[in-house]
This record gives structure tokens, sequence and C-alpha cells, in this order.
């Protein structure tokens, strides 16, 4: 298991535009379409990584909690599937029904959409303003397995209940750590 660190995108950097097929739905869908007047969440995630798996209880507990009030969660995972087999489409779609995730896992098989977000590592996590601006890039929180602490998601609560009030996000925005994206050759 590599830790790789977030790339950190700058703040107010405009999400990049996509269009990815959702494993979920079976349909393709687009940033357009699922992005909030809000905040919207991108998280960079995939089936196999010891560090999603930490984290994924969490990732479904935030989504209820934040969808209420007009928060928007996209998943992608970006892996390639050829050496990786067990994040496949067809994998993800059993995954997200396992664990119950509330958002859309897209498939980004070109890889051009992690790459556009200069995503690193899964998972990796940005959140966008209502604008698409980025606001929010790092950590869900300081919970790593192993490590003994809980997982809480609080730096990502904190920037998104920040983002509702209209206010700039405060504080120091730590890098996610996880597994490396699994780049094709």
């Amino acid at each position: 298991m590599a830790r790789t660190p977030s790339n950190m995108m700058p703040l107010g950097t405009q999400a990049p535009y996509f269009t990815l097929p959702d494993t979920v739905s079976g349909t393709s869908l687009s940033l357009s379409a699922l992005a909030s007047e809000k905040a919207t969440v991108i998280m960079f995630i995939c089936n196999h990584c010891p560090f999603v798996k930490h984290v994924d209880n969490e990732l479904v507990k935030l989504t209820k909690d934040y969808n209420s009030k007009g928060v928007s969660f996209i998943a992608i995972s970006s892996n390639d599937v050829r050496n990786y087999p067990q994040d496949s489409p067809e994998l993800m779609k059993a995954e997200a029904e396992e664990v119950g995730y509330g958002f859309p896992y897209l498939y980004d098989e070109t890889q051009e959409v992690a790459k556009a977000y200069d995503a690193a590592c899964t998972p990796d996590f940005y959140i966008f303003d209502g604008n698409l601006k980025c606001a929010y890039r790092g950590q869900l929180d300081d919970s790593r397995p192993g490590n003994g602490k809980p997982v809480t998601g609080k730096d990502m609560r904190k920037a998104l209940d920040e983002i509702l009030m209209g206010t700039p996000v405060s504080g120091t925005q730590i890098p996610s750590l996880g597994c490396n994206i699994k780049w094709k050759a």
C-alpha cells in the first residue's frame, strides 16, 4: 500500500467538466447535471484501497447528513482495471450497493478526469462552492488505517459547514493520504 498524498489543487480553481458512466444507474452523468448550487463534493475512490475501506462508513454518513442541506456528492474511480480488476465497473456497482453509497459512482476509463483534477490518491477529496470553484481539497479527517484515531469526517464537515454559511473555509487544509491512483502504463 503506497502512501500517496493529494496534489492539492489551487483554491479557486474551476471544477473541470466531465461526463462519465455511472456504474450504479448505468447512465452517463455530467458534472453540470450533478452539481449543487450550494456545494459539490468530488471524491476519487476505488474498491480495493484500504484507505477508502477505512472511511467508507463515514462517506455514507457524510452524504446522508449533507444531502438534505443541498450538498451534492460524486465519486469517481480512475484506476486501471486491466491490472486491478477488482476496480472494474461491475464490481464498482456491487461495492456501491453493498456499502450503501448514496451518490453516483462514476468510472473514468480514460483517466482523463483524474488528470484534469490532478488527483493522486484514493481517497482524494475536493469541495467546490456553488460556482464550482475549489474551496477545499484535502483530508476527510486525520484518521488512517492503523493509527487508532476515529473516523469522524471533521475536516470535510467543517469545510462544508463554512461553505454553507457563506464564509471562506478557514484553517490549514491538510492533504489526503491514500493509495496512489493506478495509472495505465
